[in-house]
C-alpha cells in the first residue's frame, strides 16, 4: 500500500488517485492511535484529519512516510521540525476553503444583523417583527489579514459596506491594506468605530487572550462580532462581560473548542453568543478543492525521487505549502495557523 487514507476524498479525485498508486481508505483509523500506528508502517504518504496528531513518535513507526497530507490547514497538531527532518512533505490545501470561509461569515453577519431569521428558523413562528438593520452603509472592522479577508473585504465592498481593518503582524503601511482597499487603523480606532467586527487573525500563541477587557472597553455600543479565529484569541471573561453589558449585542464564531462554552466558564450561560461547529470549511466545493490539491501533490510527490522533491521545497518552514503566495514577505511574524 502506497497512500492510506484517514481521511477520505471525494470520490472523482479518489478514483484519479487509485489509478495511479494502491490506496487504502480507513477512517476509522483516527479514533484508534495505536492501529494507525501499525498501518503507517509501510505507507508513503497519508492522508490525516486535525484531530491526528503527526509528531516525532508517529513518523518512527513510519520508515517510508514521504507525505503527510490534510485537507485542512493547521499547524499545532503537526511537528513541523520532525518533518522536516525526516523529509517528510507536509500537504495542507491552505487556501481551498478561503471562499467558504468568507461566505460563512458574511452569512453570520447578515444573520445577525437581521435576527429574527434566526428566531424563525428556530421554529419561532409567531413572534413580533424585530427591526434589524442593513450591511449597505454600515463600518466593517477587519481584524486579521489572514487569506479568507481576502475574499471577504470583496464581496462586503459589493455590497456598499465601508471597511476598516487592523492585524497585529502586518504594519499599516502595508501595500496589502490598499490592494483591499481597507483602510488601516489602530485596535483601539477599529473597536470604536466598527459596527461590526469580522475576526480572522492568524492563531500565534503569543496571541492567546489577545481580546481582553483594554481591548473590548473601546467597543462601539450594540456591535456585532462574526469569525472563524480560534477561540484562544479570546480572554473568555472579558468576552463575557462585554456580551453582557451590551457593548457586544451577539457574537457568532465557528470553530470554537468544546471548553468555549462548557459548564464553568464565563460564557456557558450567554444567550447572545453562538458557537457553530466548523461549519466554514465544510462545503462540498471546498472539499472538492482541497481533495483535489492534495491528491495531485501526492502524486507529484511519489513520482518524483525524495532528494529532487525535497530540493524543491527548501523555501518554506519545515516544507510547509505556502500559505497565501505574494503576501507572505508583509507580515511581521511567522508561525501563525492559517484559519
Amino acid at each position: 500500500m502506497e497512500i492510506l487514507l484517514v481521511e477520505e476524498l471525494v470520490p472523482e479525485a479518489l478514483e484519479w488517485l487509485q489509478a495511479r498508486h494502491s490506496v487504502e481508505c480507513r477512517p476509522q483509523l483516527a479514533n484508534d492511535p495505536s492501529a494507525l500506528r501499525k498501518a503507517v508502517y509501510n505507507v508513503r504518504a497519508v492522508v490525516v484529519p486535525r484531530k491526528v496528531a503527526v509528531t516525532r513518535e508517529f513518523l518512527d513507526f513510519a520508515p517510508l512516510l514521504r507525505a503527510v497530507a490534510r485537507l485542512h490547514v493547521t499547524t499545532d497538531s503537526t511537528d513541523l521540525e520532525a518533518c522536516r527532518d525526516r523529509k517528510v512533505r507536509v500537504i495542507q490545501a491552505s487556501t481551498a476553503n478561503v471562499r467558504s470561509n468568507a461566505e460563512y461569515i458574511l452569512a453570520s453577519l447578515l444573520l445577525l444583523l437581521r435576527r429574527g431569521i434566526g428566531m424563525s428558523l428556530n421554529g419561532q413562528r409567531t413572534q413580533e417583527p424585530q427591526i434589524g438593520r442593513e450591511l449597505n452603509g454600515c463600518t466593517v472592522g477587519i481584524l486579521g489579514l489572514a487569506p479568507t479577508a481576502h475574499t471577504l473585504t470583496l464581496l462586503l465592498r459589493t455590497l456598499g459596506v465601508k471597511l476598516i481593518g487592523y492585524d497585529p503582524a502586518v504594519h499599516h503601511t502595508a501595500p496589502i491594506w490598499e490592494r483591499l482597499q481597507v483602510q488601516a487603523v489602530t485596535a483601539k480606532e477599529l473597536m470604536a468605530r466598527s459596527d461590526a467586527v469580522s475576526l480572522q487573525v492568524l492563531y500565534g500563541t503569543r496571541y492567546r487572550g489577545f481580546i481582553n477587557d483594554q481591548m473590548l472597553s473601546h467597543c462601539k455600543p450594540g456591535q456585532l462580532w462574526v469569525g472563524i479565529g480560534r477561540a484562544a484569541l479570546f480572554d473568555e471573561a472579558a468576552l463575557a462581560k462585554a456580551l453582557a453589558d451590551g457593548r457586544i449585542e451577539a457574537c457568532m464564531l465557528d470553530n470554537a473548542d468544546a471548553q468555549f462554552v462548557a459548564p464553568g466558564s464565563p460564557l456557558h450561560t450567554a444567550k447572545n453568543l453562538f458557537v457553530t461547529p466548523r461549519l466554514a470549511p465544510n462545503t462540498h466545493e471546498a472539499r472538492m478543492r482541497a481533495s483535489w490539491y492534495v491528491a495531485h501533490r501526492i502524486h507529484e510527490t511519489l513520482s518524483l525521487p525524495r532528494t529532487s522533491m525535497m530540493d524543491q521545497l527548501t523555501s518554506g518552514p519545515a516544507n510547509l505549502e505556502p500559505a497565501w503566495p505574494g503576501d507572505a514577505g508583509e507580515r511581521k511574524n511567522q508561525g501563525f495557523e492559517i484559519e
